[in-house]
């Protein structure tokens, strides 16, 4: 048996004192008379009233008694296991530009890389996850946390046009190992997702691997896009978008080299389910072990002591009131 809060079984120890005070009582509440002997009352019978006098004090402590356990809160636990698992720390880098909206995912590589991340998350229990979204310029969605729920809200709520248009994959990189290199895991990775070539931002992606490979991160680059052209959004004079067959361009040489240089690995996903086997395969090779110890369930058994409690008291009422009745 378990309780929530122990402290409370210490006022037990007020049973000694009130049992001491009881008996001192008892012994001054007497009235004396003085006999020349008591011989002719030695061989009297002791009626059972005599045997039960102490009954109604002792009611009255085991009731004492068992409110302080019931404000104790005992608890019973059914089992504790202990699993081994691994904890690594991992930032999910993804790519917000414009070309993100092109339609050779279903519905679109946007909302199928936010799809697929949300369920990559939902199954990493013991890591400590972070996103990063880029563009033009890269940003921290949510830092470093264990708040599974944190991070499905955020990749819900995420939509296109929050950065400048363009791919900074350098920056995302760079955005990305600032928010690891506050971890203490042993194992650290990045996940980047992009569907283009670098073309803007500070840091080239070269440059923000080497960082990576001296921190001991691997970057495991997803390059998101079908062989051929793809429906691109394109804006007409009049303001309106409109979706154009358009020839597919993914710098697969400079996501390769970032991914071999870290201890990564690269990936081409050309559909849904492509990209959901890429993945499935990131998600095995990024496993550690630890222990994390687990209880199944946790509940209050304090009612059969308020039980008692009660049933001490209403005795105790019973006889005090009617065969132990006294009379002042």
């Amino acid at each position: 048996m378990h309780f929530a809060h122990p402290h409370f079984l210490w006022t037990l120890l007020i049973l000694v004192p009130l049992t001491v005070w009881y008996v001192l009582r008892l012994r001054n509440s007497h009235a004396t008379m003085s006999l020349s002997t008591t011989t002719p009352f030695a061989h009297l019978p002791r009626t059972w009233k005599q045997y039960l006098r102490h009954v109604l004090f002792a009611l009255r402590m085991a009731t004492l008694a068992c409110l302080i356990v019931v404000m104790a809160r005992p608890q019973e636990r059914d089992s504790w296991r202990t699993t081994s698992t691994e904890g690594t720390d991992i930032v999910i880098a993804l790519d917000v530009s414009s070309s993100m909206m092109a339609r050779d995912f279903d519905p679109d590589r946007f909302e199928a890389a936010k799809a697929v991340a949300a369920n990559f998350i939902s199954g990493r229990e013991s890591d400590n996850i972070g996103i990063v979204v880029f563009a033009g310029e890269s940003l921290t969605g949510v830092p470093m946390t264990v708040d599974r729920a944190q991070l499905l809200q955020y990749l819900q709520n995420l939509s296109m046009n929050v950065l400048e248009d363009g791919t900074a994959i350098g920056d995302g990189i760079a955005t990305s190992l600032n928010r690891l290199k506050e971890g203490k895991a042993k194992s650290k990775s990045i996940i980047l997702l992009t569907d283009g070539s670098n073309n803007t931002g500070v840091v080239a992606p070269v440059t923000a691997s080497e960082v990576a490979k001296e921190l001991g991160v691997k970057i495991y680059t997803i390059g998101i896009g079908t062989n051929g052209t793809a429906p691109y959004p394109t804006r007409t004079l009049s303001g309106r978008i409109e979706f154009q067959p358009q020839p597919v361009v993914i710098d697969e040489a400079t996501l390769r080299t970032i991914a071999d240089s870290t201890g990564g690995k690269y990936f081409r996903a050309t559909g849904n389910r492509v990209l959901e086997e890429v993945f499935a395969e990131i998600d095995a090779l990024e496993k550690t072990q630890m222990d994390v110890r687990h209880f199944s369930h946790t509940e209050d058994n304090y009612m059969l002591w308020a039980w008692i409690a009660f049933a001490c008291f209403a005795i105790e009422a019973v006889l005090r009131y009617t065969v132990l009745r006294t009379i002042p």
